[in-house]
């Protein structure tokens, strides 16, 4: 009996041993994640750092398949702001410089023609982010010409404000901008189409040297300054795409135009509405860890970005709501800013449009800066940053000619008030906190 038992022992013994030698050989094999922290004060203090895209720019790191990428990312103005920043350090801003991105990343084995799928694990908020209204920019540009900033302490928790105190934001975050590089034949049409659509006075930004990062390429005296495009617009790489819904969990598929795809992340957002309607979200530095896998020859299929996951989205459903409706009018006379570029004598006297979702959007985010106006106390500043990076656009129908519907989605979670103050139109709807 002893003896059995001695052996019974030494063999559970030895079992143990074996799955301690296995899994130390398992930790042997796992890669250590590739870490590009951010170095310096500004993306140019940063050999890891670039703001321009060119198939040229060399990779930062080498990456395998599989193995952890943790990227140190910067805000989109590159350090502009900071937590006692005024309206005035907005028009300072250097628009020249934005958006920083981190990387290149080689993808080893990944070629020309295949997927890089990037599935994203973690975002690390920094503490403190913010949300501008530039002159200029911004959806409802011609109606905000002032600018204005909400600075935000943020954890991950929720983003509060003193520029907005009666708002929690919760934390829901993800990459603004993420992208491979573009290839020469891509980058050329880039700059055709935009090209073209500049001449007849569409808003499309030309390479601007000025800023630009990598120096020596895309930079003043660089060795193609005059084709290292914008990171402004998002394209068939993916870059400035600023989905909400690329959240923690979610996997995306970026066709790779150049061998080892060149992926980099920036631009991280705290939280935003769908629309990003004031022209920012809560801009935020952030340190976002990927994982990567390499989809061979489907470049064929997924020619821009593309997208999957599983129930993460649901966490972004609001609890409770209040959302306004728009379609395709306007008064008769006006122009909307989005049509100016077309120079039709037959907008003008119209009183509505046709098939627009555009101006139906438009008309959906006006009405509800002017119900946070008139039921929340916010200033229209603020009630338009509430919009930017709160509330949804969502589009309700395309078939019912002429009228296009879109619906903007408020949350009323994020108001930190009791229930006695809410508005008498959501206590006529049922509303409750």
């Amino acid at each position: 009996m002893r003896n059995w038992q001695l052996g019974r022992g030494l063999g559970l013994a030895l079992a143990v041993i074996l799955v301690l030698v296995g899994a130390a050989a398992v930790r042997s094999q796992t890669p250590e994640p590739v870490v590009l922290a951010r170095t310096g004060e500004f993306c140019v203090d940063d050999a890891a750092c670039f703001n321009r895209y060119h198939p040229d720019i060399p990779p930062a790191a080498t990456a395998e398949p599989g193995q952890t990428i943790v990227f140190g990312t910067r805000d989109a103005f590159d350090s502009a702001f900071g937590p006692g920043s005024t309206p005035e350090d907005v028009v300072a801003a250097d628009l020249s410089l934005v958006h920083p991105m981190t990387g290149p990343v080689y993808i080893d084995g990944a070629k020309r023609g295949d997927v890089v799928a990037v599935t994203v694990q973690d975002v690390e908020p920094d503490p403190y982010g913010y949300t501008v209204i530039a002159p200029g920019f911004g959806f409802l540009r011609d109606l905000f010409p002032d600018p204005y900033i909400a600075n935000w302490s943020l954890d991950r928790t929720a983003a509060v404000s003193a520029e907005i105190p009666q708002v929690k934001i919760p934390f829901a975050p993800f990459t603004g901008s993420m992208g491979v590089l573009p290839g020469e034949p891509e980058l050329e049409t880039f700059l055709a189409r935009e090209t073209q659509l500049g001449e007849v006075g569409g808003i499309a930004l030309a390479p601007e040297p000025t800023g630009a990062l990598p120096a020596d390429i895309c930079g003043p005296e660089g060795s193609d300054k005059a084709r290292c495009i914008r990171t402004i617009p998002p394209r068939e790489n993916g870059g400035n795409m600023d989905v909400k819904q690329m959240q923690v969990g979610t996997t995306i598929l970026f066709p790779c135009f150049i061998d080892g795809c060149g992926l980099f992340v920036g631009d991280v957002h705290y939280a935003q509405g769908d629309g990003e309607v004031s022209g920012t979200a809560i801009e935020m530095g952030a340190t976002v860890t990927v994982t990567t896998a390499i989809r061979e020859g489907l470049g064929t299929q997924v020619k821009s970005p593309q997208f999957e996951g599983g129930d993460q989205l649901k966490a972004l459903a609001p609890e409770s709501f209040y959302a306004t409706t728009g379609i395709p009018i306007k008064q008769a006379g006006e122009i909307p800013p989005y049509h100016t570029y077309l120079n039709s004598e037959v907008i003008e006297p119209l009183s509505n449009l046709s098939e627009d979702l555009t101006l139906a959007a438009r008309n959906a985010l006006i009405d509800l800066v002017d119900y946070l106006v008139a039921n929340h106390g916010l200033t229209r500043e603020q009630a338009y940053v509430v919009a930017s990076v709160a509330a949804d656009l969502r589009i309700g129908q395309l078939v019912d000619v002429p009228n296009y519907l879109v619906s903007a989605v408020l949350p009323l979670t994020i108001f930190e008030e009791p229930a006695a103050s809410r508005s008498g139109v959501e206590v006529a709807a049922g509303v409750t906190p």
